[in-house]
């Protein structure tokens, strides 16, 4: 069985797979923030860590993300280990584009990307979205308007699937903190994501 974190009722009706981004494991404050802000008896929400985040765990040596066939796989796993009627995969940054690269293919009943890297900073001419413009899967996709992976301006330029809601957080960067002069600050931000998280999942 998979090492993973569990907030949440175990009979909950709803359940979310939060998969980490490519420098940060399952315990990063953010994403322990938003398991602890979303679980309740009606979300459950299983934390999981990729191989090599497993591997950097078990000795402390830092090591790049593994391959992308390999993450693909490991999510096709953890979907198939915990899988579940009301199944939501969701993933910050680099876990949440993985898990978009599946979800048409596991059916899940819903997918959120909280910060999407459409590009790398800097490199727009290195675009991993363009997948987004075909996906089914009803998806949820919350990001912070100056992120440097792909801010407001230049999303708004490519094309989404009709099946993807976008919600901007304020002045957010890519782990949606806002700038002082914005008159937002990150806790509002994280707040008001997962309230759209919240209503998303329990929407139906």
């Amino acid at each position: 069985m998979s090492k993973v974190l569990i907030n949440g009722a175990s009979d909950a009706p709803n359940r979310v797979l939060f998969a980490h981004g490519a420098g940060a494991g399952m315990e990063h404050a953010d994403i322990n923030f938003f398991a602890q802000a979303l679980a309740d008896e009606q979300i459950q929400v299983i934390r999981f860590e990729f191989p090599y985040m497993q591997k950097t765990r078990s000795d402390g040596r830092r090591r790049p993300p593994d391959r992308e066939p390999v993450l693909l796989d490991y999510w096709r796993e953890i979907v198939a280990e915990f899988a579940h009627s009301r199944l939501f995969l969701a993933g910050k940054s680099m876990g949440g584009r993985m898990a978009s690269l599946v979800a048409d293919e596991l059916t899940p009943t819903g997918l959120i990307l909280l910060g999407f890297p459409f590009t790398p900073p800097n490199k727009p001419e290195k675009y991993r979205g363009a997948h987004l413009a075909t996906l089914t899967t009803p998806t949820l996709l919350v990001q912070g308007e100056r992120d440097a992976f792909g801010n407001k301006d230049a999303v708004q330029r490519v094309e989404l699937s009709q099946y993807i809601q976008t919600h901007w957080l304020t002045d957010g960067d890519h782990s949606f903190k806002p700038r002082k002069a914005s008159g937002t600050t990150l806790e509002q931000n994280l707040h008001e994501a997962v309230v759209k998280m919240r209503s998303f999942i329990l929407a139906g």
